[in-house]
């Protein structure tokens, strides 16, 4: 049972993290400097979804594609796949400004787990 709820837990990490990737980056630049890079990633991720808010509200497509734009490079970054492929679609959407709120809202709880699941994963190493 244990060791099939491992395997589960494992399953789902590898489905929202880069493994390869932040893997490497373990390997090339140790765990401190991850460590850091997750950290701005975390200080980052509020301006970036506060960017991305007033954009919503501002009714701006331009800043909207712009803000999911660079978040999207910053998810990329620090290996979280999933919230990455969210963004590389919220980038585009021509969705309406309260489509774009629920959008939003929904980002904010990937956003959310991809934090949760990076640090378990840092955690594990």
């Amino acid at each position: 049972m244990v060791i099939k709820r491992l395997s589960m837990q494992a399953e789902q990490m590898s489905s929202k993290l880069d493994l390869v990737l932040l893997d490497d980056y373990l390997d090339r630049l140790g765990k401190v400097i991850v460590e850091k890079m997750f950290t701005l990633y975390t200080q980052q991720v509020v301006i970036y979804l506060n960017d991305i808010e007033n954009a919503q509200l501002s009714e701006s497509s331009t800043d909207w594609q712009t803000h999911c734009h660079k978040m999207k490079g910053a998810a990329a970054s620090v290996g979280m796949s999933q919230l990455h492929a969210q963004l590389k679609v919220l980038e585009k959407t021509d969705a309406s400004t309260a489509e774009k709120a629920v959008l939003l809202t929904e980002l904010k709880v990937l956003n959310e787990d991809a934090i949760f699941t990076f640090k378990n994963w840092l955690a594990s190493k």
